[in-house]
């Protein structure tokens, strides 16, 4: 009995081992190839983005990234603080439409084009440079009058400082910045109007991280900042971005661009909603400090924003939920 036992148990094993050569043998390189373990598409993302920012010789660059396809989220120096130059005039214009919404203005509503204005530090009145501004036609109308509506485009596409102040005077810096916090944007700082020069001297600045500007669009790009209407009103607005150098130079007219950018001196930012063809949008930040050439940071944003566009649209790549831990 006990032979027979174990010759039964022999010929079980014999079999098992003939099963695994025969699974062995008939196994494709394909499949092979299949099981092995693929470079991290995540991972290489991030590996050529660290790259580009470490070989660009900017003192810190911020990035985020999400992908409302997938949830994928991407964060390097997400938190970090920066100037927010032109970008806090997005939080301005989600002001505008959460007020028309809650029937405290109409767009349409007319108010007088001035450029006095009084500083956040002392009271004192300072007046904005035409020279400096981006947007030059605004100032042959001082003593007319225009709607928020065009100024809220002027201050957006053209980046007008003149229409920004007027707007932030007439809905107010402390109501954009408890907007902001209602929206899940815990850090960003919308003191003041441009050119307070006083204020900039005590350091009371408008600031931001990318964080908190991808929080804002994702909101947008979601239908969810004030209303389905209003967000598409402000995707429609971002997307005659007049300044298209960064983000929308990185996909060039593979993808609709929904922007707003940012600079002072040795400041670049662009904060975008993309939309690529037959796909959801993504929401890409990508603010920069330290350029003295203002090129070479519009070209680091471009080359960033080409790096994610070209993994999202590899067709053997699906990204999913990327780490969110920092550089």
């Amino acid at each position: 009995m006990l032979k027979r036992a174990n010759d039964k148990s022999f010929s079980q094993a014999r079999l098992l081992v003939v099963a695994a050569l025969l699974m062995a043998l008939l196994t494709t390189p394909s499949q092979a190839l299949a099981r092995s373990p693929k470079k991290n598409s995540r991972s290489e993302m991030r590996e050529k983005i660290v790259a580009l920012i470490n070989a660009s010789g900017a003192t810190t660059v911020g990035v985020a990234f999400y992908d409302l396809a997938t949830g994928a989220t991407l964060l390097i120096n997400a938190d970090e603080n920066f100037h927010a130059a032109s970008t806090m005039k997005v939080p301005v214009m989600m002001e505008l439409y959460r007020q028309a919404q809650a029937k405290k203005i109409s767009l349409d509503d007319r108010i007088p084009i001035k450029n006095d204005f009084i500083s956040i530090a002392d009271g004192s009145h300072f007046s904005i440079d035409a020279n400096s501004d981006s947007e030059a036609t605004l100032y042959q109308r001082v003593g007319e009058s225009e709607t928020l509506r065009q100024l809220m485009r002027l201050m957006i596409d053209m980046s007008s400082n003149l229409a920004t102040n007027l707007l932030i005077e007439k809905v107010g810096a402390k109501n954009v910045l408890q907007f902001m916090r209602t929206m899940g944007a815990k850090r960003i700082q919308v003191r003041r109007g441009v050119e307070d020069g006083k204020a900039f001297e005590r350091n009371l600045n408008n600031t931001t991280t990318a964080r908190d500007l991808m929080i804002l669009l994702r909101r947008i790009a979601a239908g969810r900042a004030v209303s389905a209407a209003a967000s598409e009103a402000m995707i429609n607005i971002m997307l005659a971005q007049h300044f298209n150098e960064g983000i929308p130079a990185g996909v060039g007219k593979a993808a609709k661009v929904a922007h707003k950018t940012g600079s002072i001196t040795k400041i670049n930012h662009d904060a975008a909603i993309v939309f690529p063809a037959q796909r959801q949008p993504y929401v890409l930040v990508v603010l920069t400090r330290g350029f003295s050439d203002e090129k070479r940071a519009h070209q680091l944003i471009a080359e960033i924003s080409r790096v994610i566009y070209e993994q999202l649209l590899r067709p053997s790549i699906k990204l999913a939920k990327l780490a969110e831990g920092d550089r």
